[in-house]
């Protein structure tokens, strides 16, 4: 571990630069805003510090000892170095650049977000991307991840911030035929009936929330022949005659406005689920990270695709 000095230590070294590049206190003053007195006192606390004489003051004039000089090289070269790195930082926060990290879910972020981030990713040079697209919520600040897409509710975790995009909505459906055949349910335990085809990951089948007539929230545990873990799959299923899906309502818009697809128990099944930004908090957002939510608000503050 590198043993980092006091602050204090190094009160008298820009004092004893800016002296040694003016050729003197009071050429020195105006460029540190202190009066030519003041630079003295700082300069004579560093010599006493370090035990050496660093500058030989004569009524007309200052001038580096060998000491002095040896030590300027060394002070001059780190004060430039504390500058470059500053201007770095300001450059950094200024454009995107470095490794921007997001974790999306897979449908609405293959669809909507990585259009908007791979245009980033073209306009700034610097700038690289990784995206991990998958269903399960990720721990921002363990797995370091910069920005992420989420939908549902969250919880009230700390140490992030949420940026809201809206809500999801979703969609019970299945073809004109397959319901002409079957029927067409009337209530919830109609469907009991019927083939629902399910959305599950690791095995495990996801309930469909509902409203009840009461207009409470509730949710229907439902099981089938057929188990998928893509919400897409789910939708090329019911087009296939498979049985009734839930699926989010923006991916079979087109084929319930050609018919293809009918809704069921229209207005009983629409849960909205969240969407939204989440990335960690900090006073300091990053140039990379400020451009990419930036650009999705942008794109997506107002008019939402995944709404319709």
């Amino acid at each position: 571990m590198i043993s980092i000095p006091s602050l204090d230590r190094y009160g008298g070294v820009r004092a004893f630069v800016a002296v040694a590049e003016h050729g003197g206190f009071a050429a020195a003053a105006p460029s540190l805003g202190l009066s030519p007195s003041a630079v003295g006192k700082a300069v004579q606390r560093l010599e006493a510090r370090l035990g050496v004489r660093l500058l030989a003051r004569t009524t007309r004039a200052v001038a580096l000892t060998e000491d002095g000089r040896v030590f300027h090289a060394r002070c001059a070269a780190a004060l430039a170095g504390l500058a470059e790195a500053e201007a770095e930082l300001r450059r950094g926060r200024g454009e995107p650049s470095g490794l921007l990290r997001v974790a999306l879910p897979p449908l609405l972020g293959r669809a909507f977000v990585m259009p908007v981030l791979l245009e980033l990713v073209a306009r700034w040079p610097a700038l690289r991307l990784e995206a991990n697209l998958g269903a399960d919520p990720v721990d921002l600040a363990a797995e370091g991840v910069d920005l992420a897409v989420r939908i549902g509710a969250l919880d009230d975790r700390a140490g992030r911030v949420a940026r809201p995009l809206g809500v999801q909505r979703r969609v019970v459906c299945a073809t004109p035929a397959y319901l002409d055949a079957r029927g067409r349910p009337k209530t919830v335990r109609d469907l009991a009936d019927h083939d629902c085809l399910v959305e599950a990951r690791d095995g495990r089948p996801s309930p469909w929330p509902y409203v009840d007539a009461d207009g409470a929230a509730r949710s229907l545990a439902v099981d089938g022949r057929v188990r998928i873990g893509d919400a897409q799959m789910l939708g090329q299923a019911a087009l296939a005659g498979a049985g009734i899906a839930m699926v989010p309502r923006w991916l079979v818009a087109d084929d319930l406005a050609a018919g293809r697809l009918e809704t069921v128990l229209d207005g009983v099944f629409d849960s909205p689920l969240p969407v939204n930004l989440i990335w960690p908090r900090t006073p300091y957002p990053s140039a990379k990270l400020r451009a990419a939510v930036d650009a999705l608000v942008e794109r997506y503050g107002t008019e939402r695709p995944w709404e319709g």
